[in-house]
């Protein structure tokens, strides 16, 4: 049944239409994420399904017996309140002020929810909110939406600043929810695990994908294919009536109203049709080659203050690495950077850097853009021109590349969204050259497209990447090695991204951070256990008959994609949900069994090269 219909809705803003007379309806037990180019309008439609922006015309219908909670981008929180007092706060007296229904729970039942939403989001109960980092702060006001039971959850970007556990327990939370739920996100593994439906908003309309999102993706290039098909043929017919216009005399002697009247409707239909943004120009203006070593560590191992931030730790990076640093939120990523870098100096231990570096950075908080500066002079300084690779280049061209229209260049930095603004510094830092790219949480609030043609840039670059990222799907395809935290200042070189080191980690008895025993520096490390010289019976027949699993499952995965991709699917409302679960559930234990395989497969090669 549904719980929610927007029809005819239209929203203005600033002169453009960013929802143009579009209509949707949402059933109970969805799970939608809504997509869409950065300024296209996607927190401003979100917020308008969650009640909390008005329409322009058209009307919102959401069924009054249901409570709804809303997460905005960047909520407001009391600094000096603790965690659990903030959770236990009645929705009135919320700081964050976004939580929407009529009647709280018994006290009771909100000290358990508490109690369980700390469990599971890994939430400090007695600690001040101003001593949080940036993705607790995150985790915490997402618990603020949950708690009170909400059926309806509306959730603007919720995975930015946060670390991977904290997405993964999300998810997890998120998985279990049974109400209704609609999300903003560019992260596409959140996207795939989570999402029932993608709602895609492009040009003002709407577009239904039942569906996860790698249903999504295959439809989309389908559509794409056949609207570029009809735009040409469209573009044809115009040309040809043009062309008989045109004619001479003896030809408009003949010439009919009909006709004229099909031309006008030819040329009113191209008028009307809004053309679709093209792809961005991501370029990467190289220096000359930097040395074959950019950094060299032997031994290094720094303490701030009470935190052991790395240990006798060594690495090298090379000429035309591709470094990924992981880890939790205030385990030392960017200070590793610094490291690298030479511009922190280790208590003990060596940092030898290479020849020839020309760095560009790209910082996480986004170097506080001023919002009163024009765009075109946070690329430029006021010039119009700029030299990429030795050309001359008018600055509003080259912002065209990276999406910006000039009245949209000729704006003010304030006016931009989110992602914009992290485009923005793409296009001022690609603007510089060099042969080291440190990049800093680039991900964050960058559309899919732009995300995209970002790894293909960086898969292309012939210099040192060193990315700090939480985007697991974006670590996998860019990153060549990675260096992950295992806490307690121990940090493990590993080859690949965070898919292969999840691999590594399934071999080997790697404690979860609540599980590992904060002993006292210095301590005598305990000598390893004996290993196996071979799998175990258990582990071998596992081993033979994990490949006809992964088949079985795979032929499962293709027949419920069938079966979703069948517009009757959805004359049952009921069992279009029950299959958009049943292929959630098959995708995620097919990822588990894959993860499994590939552990086995490295456990055995590893005892067979130690044996």
């Amino acid at each position: 049944m549904p719980v929610l219909e927007l029809h005819d809705a239209l929203i203005e803003w600033g002169g453009r239409v960013l929802l143009d007379h579009a209509d949707l309806r949402a059933e109970a037990g969805e799970r939608i994420g809504l997509i869409g180019r950065n300024g296209e309008g996607k927190s401003t439609l979100l917020a308008a399904l969650a009640g909390q922006y008005l329409l322009d015309g058209g009307t919102l219908w959401i069924d009054p017996a249901l409570r709804r909670a809303f997460l905005p981008q960047e909520p407001e929180l009391p600094e000096q309140q603790t965690v659990f007092a903030y959770l236990l706060a009645s929705p009135q007296d919320s700081a964050s002020g976004e939580a929407l229904h009529d009647d709280a729970p018994e006290r009771w039942t909100l000290t358990a929810r508490a109690e369980a939403l700390c469990d599971s989001l890994d939430l400090p109960r007695e600690r001040q909110i101003n001593g949080l980092s940036g993705g607790q702060k995150k985790r915490l006001v997402i618990a603020s939406t949950l708690i009170h039971g909400a059926e309806l959850l509306f959730l603007d970007e919720p995975t930015n600043h946060m670390d991977l556990a904290g997405i993964e327990a999300l998810e997890k939370t998120l998985l279990r929810y049974r109400g209704t739920l609609f999300f903003v996100t560019h992260d596409r593994r959140f996207l795939e695990s989570l999402s029932t439906r993608i709602i895609e908003l492009d040009r003002g309309k709407l577009r239904s994908f039942p569906g996860q999102f790698s249903v999504y993706q295959q439809r989309k290039e389908e559509l794409l294919a056949a609207e570029e098909a009809d735009l040409g043929r469209l573009e044809q017919q115009l040309a040809s009536e043009e062309a008989w216009l045109r004619q001479g005399v003896k030809a408009r002697a003949k010439r009919n109203q009909g006709r004229l009247r099909r031309l006008e409707q030819l040329r009113e239909e191209r008028k009307r049709r809004r053309g679709r943004i093209g792809e961005a120009q991501i370029h990467i203006q190289q220096s000359e080659r930097s040395g074959n070593l950019v950094a060299e560590l032997e031994g290094v191992s720094l303490r701030f203050g009470q935190q052991q931030i790395l240990r006798g730790f060594s690495t090298r990076i090379e000429r035309g690495d591709r470094v990924g640093i992981i880890g939790p939120n205030g385990a030392g990523k960017t200070t590793l950077l610094r490291l690298i870098l030479g511009e922190l100096q280790p208590d003990s231990g060596s940092v030898r850097l290479g020849t020839r570096q020309s760095i560009a950075y790209f910082d996480q908080l986004r170097e506080q853009l001023d919002p009163e500066t024009r765009v075109v002079d946070v690329i430029a300084d006021g010039n119009d021109f700029i030299d990429i690779d030795g050309e001359r280049r008018h600055v509003l061209g080259y912002l065209q590349d990276f999406l910006f229209a000039p009245d949209r260049a000729r704006g003010l930095v304030k006016g931009l969204s989110g992602g914009e603004r992290a485009r923005l510094l793409l296009a001022r830092l690609f603007a510089r050259p060099a042969n080291i790219l440190v990049l800093d949480e680039p991900t964050n609030d960058l559309d899919l497209e732009s995300l995209e043609v970002l790894e293909d840039r960086l898969l292309a670059f012939p210099g040192t990447v060193l990315l700090v990222s939480h985007d697991r799907d974006f670590l996998d395809h860019v990153v060549t090695q990675s260096i992950v935290s295992l806490g307690e200042g121990r940090w493990l070189n590993t080859a690949g991204g965070h898919q292969e080191f999840l691999a590594w980690q399934a071999t080997q008895a790697i404690p979860s951070d609540a599980e590992k025993v904060k002993g006292q520096e210095g301590t005598k490390p305990q000598r390893a256990a004996r290993r196996p010289k071979s799998l175990s019976m258990r582990e071998r027949k596992e081993l033979d008959e994990l490949p006809a699993r992964i088949e079985a499952l795979e032929q499962e995965q293709a027949s419920l994609a069938e079966l979703l991709g069948q517009p009757e699917t959805y004359q049952s409302s009921e069992k279009a949900i029950a299959l958009q679960a049943e292929a959630a559930r098959i995708n995620a234990e097919l990822e588990a069994t894959y993860t499994r395989w590939e552990a086995l497969e490295a456990k055995e090669a590893g005892l067979s090269n130690t044996g």
